[in-house]
């Protein structure tokens, strides 16, 4: 923990410190909607989705990287028991109980969503106070937008495969 880093963020520490567990949290959820999504996805189109799917499952666990080392380096403890991964979430977890290729889709739309907004919070709350957590911040909510962006690309594509008989 380095001292003067902690006290730069002052009186607020503790709550940039939850902050970030409870984006952790959404974190490793994603990764495993992502991950299982991938895996268990049928329909047109599986291969790309299954493909992007994976993508976007690395992402979000190099997301949770940024935030562990965050968290540790404003003297916090991260998550350590993913029993609390559901208590802490902001966006909550869609288990792909349906795993036809537009719901699975659907789904992770939803969550990335979810996402932008809890990180643009992040943001705002961080700004004046945290430079390093809002640039962190800044960063994954990039990924989260083209996330987005890629899904409903797909999502666009297989509507548009409709047209093609």
């Amino acid at each position: 923990m380095g001292t003067k880093g902690r006290e730069m963020v002052g009186n607020k520490v503790d709550e940039v410190i939850d902050l970030l567990n409870r984006a952790l949290a959404d974190e490793w959820l994603a990764y495993y909607q992502y991950w299982i999504g991938s895996k268990i996805v049928v329909g047109p189109m599986k291969g790309e989705v299954m493909t992007e799917l994976m993508e976007h499952a690395a992402d979000e666990l190099r997301h949770a990287e940024l935030l562990v080392t965050r968290i540790i380096q404003l003297g916090g403890k991260p998550i350590l028991d993913p029993d609390d991964w559901k208590k802490l979430t902001n966006c909550g977890y869609d288990a792909p109980e349906d795993p036809f290729v537009r719901k699975i889709l659907d789904q992770n739309i939803k969550g990335e969503q979810c996402a932008i907004s809890t990180y643009r919070k992040m943001m705002e709350m961080t700004k004046e106070i945290d430079p390093i957590t809002y640039e962190i911040a800044l960063e994954i909510m990039r990924d989260e937008v083209e996330h987005e962006d890629d899904l409903q690309g797909l999502v666009e594509d297989l509507e548009n495969m409709k047209f093609l008989r």
